[in-house]
């Protein structure tokens, strides 16, 4: 075999590997969209509330250049984590996601603090994946209906749920290894 052979072998696997990934993505979005408890355009305003949140906090300098934060928003419920260098960055951040349309509840979970390492974000990751996977393992819990978002150690769970189902989802959230602290932000189904 020629080593231009070899190449275009390689370069094609690559390209059909990129492909089965974004199948993959693509199928698995399309699944978490058809399962959501939310309305098709609730959860398109939400990813509009996210995207206009974190444009305001990056249109201002002082903002984007000395804070670490993180918007989400569920129903037009909005949870923003993260840590600013005093009180008056964190009101403003507070100040720029509240100018945002479709804001109905604001979670403030802004630590005045410095911003966390590389390393603790990394463990941030690593503890939202054990907890999601802990929560798609669940029988009685349809784990699609979660955010779960990790700040430094401490879990926030979000979604359009029942009681019974929170309950549950922050039981097993609090027995994950590494999770200092769980907070719910849940709206209930009736």
């Amino acid at each position: 075999m020629s080593i231009k052979s070899i190449i275009s072998t390689l370069a094609l696997a690559a390209l059909l590997q990129g492909c089965v990934a974004a199948a993959v993505v693509g199928v698995v979005g399309g699944a978490s969209v058809a399962t959501d408890n939310r309305s098709l355009g609730n959860q398109i305003d939400d990813q509009k509330i996210e995207l206009d949140a974190h444009a305001n906090i990056a249109n201002s300098e002082a903002l984007k250049n000395n804070t670490n934060l993180h918007v989400v928003s569920v129903n037009g419920s909005v949870l923003v984590v993260g840590q600013a260098p005093n009180s008056y960055l964190r009101d403003q951040a507070i100040k720029a996601i509240n100018d945002v349309n479709g804001v109905n509840q604001l979670h403030n979970q802004i630590r005045v603090s410095n911003t966390t390492s590389f390393t603790t974000k990394t463990n941030d990751v690593w503890l939202t994946s054990k907890v999601k996977a802990a929560l798609f393992g669940n029988e009685e819990l349809d784990s699609s209906n979660i955010k779960v978002v990790t700040e430094n150690g401490e879990v926030f769970l979000m979604g359009l749920i029942t009681k019974a189902q929170a309950a549950i989802a922050v039981d097993i959230a609090r027995n994950v290894g590494g999770v200092n602290r769980v907070f719910k932000i849940f709206e209930y189904l009736k």
